[in-house]
């Protein structure tokens, strides 16, 4: 059994890491779809698709995952037509795992089954949360793994968010 499990992943985050390595005990496949996939030097979305993409695989590797598959997922902003979008991209798969409301309806609604992942200290493990934090010049380290710590510093990403946020 397949699973897809889209995110932004703006950045990786400790959150993400537990929802996929659970997960890959429970399915043959996780396929993870980076959402909003085109954008990137953005406050919201500061990281490229193929930082975006490492970020994900290095970690996975660290921590000895191999049963997944990463797909760019771009954004259509177009609701109805999203979930055709995804299918268009990638089609096999047997349950979708999100916590969002809107994806999660979106699929339903279309007859996927739908799980709703466990939610690990959602005020810490939030993209949202840990760039504000890096903006700030706070903590943030410990919020990511250390392949992710390793790609931000390495590709000077805090720097990039501090720019974008002035």
């Amino acid at each position: 059994m397949k699973a897809l499990f889209i995110g932004r992943f703006q950045p990786f985050h400790n959150g993400h890491l537990k929802i996929i390595e659970e997960a890959s005990k429970k399915y043959s496949e996780i396929i993870i779809g980076i959402g909003s996939s085109q954008y990137s030097n953005t406050i919201e979305n500061p990281f490229t698709n193929d930082e975006r993409k490492l970020m994900i695989s290095n970690s996975l590797k660290d921590i000895g995952i191999r049963n997944y598959k990463i797909v760019f997922i771009p954004d259509i902003h177009n609701p109805p037509k999203w979930v055709d979008h995804v299918l268009s991209i990638i089609s096999d798969f047997d349950v979708v795992l999100s916590n969002n409301d809107f994806t999660k309806k979106l699929f339903s609604d279309r007859g996927f089954i739908v799980k709703q992942t466990p939610v690990y200290e959602k005020e810490r493990y939030s993209g949202k949360v840990i760039r504000s934090k890096i903006k700030n010049n706070e903590l943030w380290e410990d919020l990511v793994p250390q392949e992710v710590f390793k790609i931000i510093k390495n590709s000077n990403g805090e720097e990039r968010i501090r720019c974008l946020s002035e």
